[in-house]
């Protein structure tokens, strides 16, 4: 092993997990990749399998983890991550946000091993406080069908500082706004997706309530940039990483229709129940502890994107 670093990453062969995996190989770590491939797939990984110190393992981490060896680092990304998914799988993010986040920590204590919680901006559910600093405690509805993903976070959140307090483990948690780029599953439901692949298809973008709800979109090199940053320091407290450019959703679907050149229309559907109204990080606290921004425009990543979709049909 020599004098590399080791890290785990759960839910690596997810959209994040995977860009994760590959960030960590190329800083010289050692990466050992875990999914139970309920919502991620082998081919986000499939790229890294001749690699060096790279290791794929197929497993539920709802169970107890036992990964021989040293471990310097767990970055615990394991989760559904998307309405249609959670909605689908209500249990099975319960679980992992509760009982995986529970194996995850137990084995960084086992192992002395800095943890990393992969938690989001659902925490803040449907803000009364605009933009969301890490000081903002949330409206989340925890009876809600969003409730299964809001709280499992919630509490993902409230174990991984227990940790810390009460047994002194090394912890991060950062809080990851909406993230675009190659990976995503066209199948998901978020709007990133849906609206590239409808568009490629010269289909109808449909857009939820009358288009006026907001949402900020950072790149996955961006926010895979701002982890790796968050990973490294000495910050143990909730980290908002996300792009603070806020647009409409139908401001959005223009943008789309627009670099695709597609002819498509764009219709109006019913508003789900519980969507957020607004979404923009507040990032003071980034750019001061991390010295971190995004860098990549909006219409630069969408490209990019909008050929890893194309390249895909």
């Amino acid at each position: 092993m020599g004098d590399s670093k080791r890290a785990l990453v759960t839910g690596g062969a997810g959209f994040l997990g995977s860009h994760l995996c590959e960030r960590l190989l190329n800083e010289g770590m050692e990466v050992v990749c875990m999914d139970n491939l309920i919502t991620g797939t082998v081919e986000n990984v499939e790229h890294l399998f001749g690699r060096k110190g790279f290791v794929f393992v197929q497993y539920d981490v709802t169970n107890f983890i036992d990964v021989p060896g040293r471990l310097d680092y767990i970055l615990h990304f394991a989760s559904p991550a998307s309405p249609i998914d959670y909605l689908k799988l209500p249990i099975q993010t319960l679980k992992v946000g509760s009982l995986g986040t529970h194996k995850a920590l137990g084995l960084a204590k086992r192992k002395g091993a800095t943890f990393l919680l992969a938690s989001t901006s659902e925490t803040y559910g449907d803000p009364l406080v605009h933009p969301q600093p890490e000081s903002y405690w949330g409206n989340v509805n925890p009876v809600g069908p969003r409730g299964v993903y809001d709280e499992a976070k919630r509490f993902a959140e409230a174990m991984t500082m227990a940790y810390h307090r009460h047994h002194s483990v090394d912890t991060r948690i950062v809080r990851i706004f909406n993230t675009y780029g190659a990976r995503m599953r066209a199948g998901d439901g978020r709007v990133v997706p849906t609206f590239i692949t409808q568009a490629l298809d010269g289909d109808p973008l449909t857009c939820f309530g009358d288009g006026s709800q907001t949402r900020s979109f950072c790149y996955v090199d961006d926010l895979i940039e701002g982890i790796y940053r968050l990973l490294l320091s000495d910050e143990h407290e909730p980290t908002n990483i996300g792009n603070p450019s806020e647009m409409t959703v139908l401001e959005f679907a223009r943008e789309i229709i627009r670099l695709t050149k597609s002819g498509s229309e764009i219709i109006f559907t019913e508003l789900p129940e519980d969507d957020p109204k607004v979404r923009q990080p507040d990032i003071t606290k980034a750019r001061a502890v991390l010295d971190w921004e995004p860098k990549v425009k909006l219409e630069d990543g969408l490209k990019k994107t909008i050929e890893f979709f194309a390249s895909k049909r």
